[in-house]
């Protein structure tokens, strides 16, 4: 079983060997695509032979066309070779959650319930990403319908850092081949965390956007309210990069530590339960800060207690919308239901008990919450707070358990608010990762990504975080 080493036990692979390749950055792939000393077909043919070895234990992608990577890697390659230089992305592999288009790949949603077609066009992000010259290189896995429950024949993705592990959901497909070094991009969707709570588990990062910030044609909804499609990458400063070649418009910002005002809500963190060893860890950062001139001060989050339930009696009902046909056609045949995991059936069908009387008083609540969060943030440059209060538990707790409230504490209520929120790596605990969230206000989604950078720059040596060892 695959454990984690001690992060100096971690040594440097030969240049351009599997390893190097597996964990090569970004920005040095794209520097020894353009010096000649690697082709977007060598590092795909590196990646899929890994994908071929390591998926069957991890589960992390649901659909690899080899054939198909390939030959968009050769065609990058050949661009390349020819001075057509598409920007940072050009040639690199990203892989692409299993709820989105893409042109002749077939989509399943960690489902059986549709039959499972080749897409006739792609997502719009995904035809961003194909413009920019990036490399699909596969279709990851997740949660049914990205909906908190795992399809007994589709299976449950498990963590790299320990395989009797969940990798989280619903993005967990993405996090898991992320963190095994399967590729160094993906894409990801976060209803109520589902972004962050895999990045946070398998000790990776993810960002999810204000609402509306990326575009969402051509992925499956859950909830018209309350969903966003963002970045994940095993690095901040690839996150960077990802992020500004999805939303060109992002202005160039560069952040440093001194000065800037971290908020900490004390009051929201004590109403759940947090690991010790989590605790610590979160003070060494805050210290840290404070240490390199930051002002890091506890600030109420008490009016925003509840925003989790206005993201359920919001989500309930709108997921419920979504998939009224399938639900009726299904309960209309005996025995079909099965078609979904029990767990997901039984969450669909709730939302028919939600009255609309309390779906339309949420979603007004939901606008007072982003007022007073709007005026909150005007004493703050971000806030920090766990990513989850605990480490990757078995199994993906149900929305309706009191397991998935606790893992979703921290999370909701930047879904139901809208704002950026990014989890990051921010230590291991009994060799399982940890994450370290960072909020910034409305629309400041690249201040929140180089804040954070500057955040682990300034925690280091704690950053330097070892990879999942046999990979």
């Amino acid at each position: 079983m695959p454990h984690s080493p001690h992060p100096n036990q971690v040594r440097a692979a030969e240049p351009h060997s599997e390893a190097a390749i597996a964990w090569s950055s970004v920005a040095n792939l794209a520097t020894s695509y353009r010096n000649g000393s690697l082709t977007p077909t060598r590092v795909a043919e590196v990646l899929l032979d890994r994908i071929e070895r390591l998926n069957p234990s991890l589960n992390a992608f649901a659909a690899v066309l080899p054939d198909l990577v390939l030959e968009h890697a050769d065609r990058a390659g050949k661009e390349l070779a020819a001075g057509i230089d598409r920007g940072p992305l050009h040639g690199v592999p990203i892989g692409v959650k299993d709820l989105m288009g893409v042109e002749g790949w077939p989509t399943s949603f960690g489902s059986t319930v549709a039959p499972v077609l080749a897409a006739s066009e792609d997502a719009a992000l995904v035809a961003r990403l194909k413009e920019a010259g990036a490399v699909i290189i596969g279709k990851t896995a997740l949660l049914e319908y990205a909906y908190g429950a795992v399809h007994p024949d589709v299976g449950p993705t498990r963590n790299p850092w320990n395989l009797e592990q969940t990798a989280g959901g619903s993005s967990g497909g993405s996090a898991a081949a992320l963190a095994a070094g399967l590729m160094p991009l993906a894409l990801g969707t976060d209803t109520g965390g589902s972004i962050r709570i895999p990045a946070a588990y398998c000790g990776v990062v993810g960002l999810k956007p204000t609402f509306g910030r990326l575009p969402v044609d051509g992925i499956f909804p859950l909830s018209w309210s309350l969903d966003a499609v963002g970045p994940m990458a095993r690095t901040l400063p690839d996150l960077r990069t990802f992020f500004e070649v999805l939303e060109p418009t992002s202005k160039d910002i560069r952040a440093s530590i001194e000065g800037r005002r971290f908020g900490i809500p004390q009051d929201y963190i004590t109403q759940t339960d947090v690991a010790p060893e989590l605790a610590a860890l979160f003070r060494n950062v805050t210290a840290a800060l404070r240490a390199a001139g930051a002002t890091v001060r506890e600030m109420s989050f008490q009016s925003m207690a509840h925003a989790n339930q206005v993201l359920v009696d919001i989500l309930r009902p709108e997921a419920t919308v979504i998939h009224d046909q399938n639900i009726r056609s299904i309960g209309s045949s005996k025995g079909a239901g099965a078609q979904y995991s029990g767990a997901t059936f039984a969450q669909l069908r709730s939302g028919y008990a939600v009255p609309a009387t309390v779906y339309i008083a949420a979603r007004q609540q939901q606008d007072r919450l982003k007022q007073q969060f709007a005026e909150l943030m005007k004493d703050f440059d971000a806030l920090l707070m766990p990513s989850v209060g605990f480490v990757a538990p078995a199994e993906d707790p149900g929305v309706d358990d009191p397991a998935g409230a606790a893992e979703m504490h921290f999370s909701g209520p930047f879904n139901v608010l809208g704002v950026p929120a990014l989890s990051m790596p921010l230590g291991l605990i009994g060799g399982m990762p940890v994450g370290l969230q960072l909020v910034t206000a409305h629309g400041e989604d690249l201040a929140a990504v180089e804040l954070a950078i500057a955040v682990d720059a300034c925690a280091e040596p704690r950053a330097q975080q070892a990879r999942p060892a046999g990979y």
